[in-house]
């Protein structure tokens, strides 16, 4: 029998085709319920300020390249929501006088417009973020050369190529947005075999960094938080690292600051995850199956999911 329609995106997948008794169990939580979720594979660490938070952030940065050697090289998958983290790294490397040649970094995502990744001149490029927030300001004398630094295009041979290479990725961070992603790993179209039922969790992991169309949903949020609420700004489509290469990260850590997803959302990924309900309808679920998951939230963005008329 096939699964009720999206609320959201009649054609597509996404949290809204879950049964009702996964989104009431999740929408209850309280925030003392939410510390308790955490289980072997999966831990909820909260931070009472921002400052604590976006510090714990960069530092995961500061550990990864603090691991790497010449002939043992480690590197970080990294974000551009949240950013606030990416100045903070380049300070703390520059202040604590780190030496970061050997380390690896690999971008997440980038738009796609007319079948080729934005240049880095475009005003919403991940990649000029990247580089403008962290990379340049770290002295020459102490960062990785470019060909450390692995950002996707629509030529994905590279970038996935780059994983294989001889860096191991210690962590990956990610946020998570409205449509409930890492990176830009979407929930499906609903359309030929997927038309019932969404692409099952193992057929969902196996893939690999690819462009990919994004969810009605995503692309309003990413006008809603980069471009004034512009949607005619973002691009619809866009290349994004793959739950393949997320598998060969050491560890997944996922940020929420309140500013990305609301109150549900940050409720309903980490229940799914806790309980082992992976669902490909929301991606960030499958994390249920990674050995090694942490959910960092900081209190006064987490709310509550009390009806209130505003």
């Amino acid at each position: 029998m096939p699964r009720k329609l999206s609320s959201l995106a009649p054609d597509w997948w996404d949290y809204t085709t879950l049964d009702t008794d996964i989104i009431e169990a999740a929408a209850s939580l309280t925030m003392k319920q939410m510390e308790k979720l955490s289980r072997p594979g999966f831990r909820v660490v909260m931070y009472d300020t921002l400052e604590d938070f976006y510090l714990a952030e960069a530092l995961e940065y500061i550990d990864a390249w603090r691991q790497s050697t010449d002939d043992n090289p480690v590197g970080i998958c990294g974000p551009i929501g949240p950013t606030e983290q990416l100045p903070l790294v380049a300070r703390l490397v520059k202040e604590l006088g780190l030496d970061v040649r050997s380390g690896h970094f690999w971008g997440m995502d980038e738009w796609v417009i007319d079948g080729k990744v934005v240049p880095v001149t475009h005003p919403l490029s991940f990649e000029k973020c990247d580089r403008e927030m962290c990379f340049d300001r770290i002295p020459k004398k102490q960062r990785m050369p470019d060909a450390n630094l692995h950002f996707p295009d629509a030529d994905t041979a590279p970038f996935r190529k780059s994983w294989d290479a001889g860096a191991r990725c210690a962590v990956m961070q990610g946020g998570q947005g409205d449509i409930k992603h890492w990176a830009f790993n979407d929930p499906l179209r609903r359309k030929g075999k997927y038309k019932n039922q969404p692409p099952s969790p193992a057929e969902y992991r196996k893939l690999k960094t690819r462009v990919v169309e994004l969810h009605p949903v995503t692309i309003a949020q990413n006008a809603r938080t980069s471009g004034g609420g512009n949607v005619t700004l973002v691009p619809t489509a866009a290349v994004t690292v793959g739950p393949y290469e997320t598998w060969k990260s050491d560890k997944v850590s996922i940020w929420h600051a309140g500013t990305h997803d609301n109150p549900f959302g940050q409720r309903l990924t980490a229940y799914m995850i806790s309980k082992g309900i992976a669902d490909s309808s929301v991606p960030m679920s499958l994390l249920a199956d990674h050995p090694n998951v942490q959910f960092n939230y900081y209190r006064g963005g987490i709310g509550n999911c009390d009806v209130e008329m505003h």
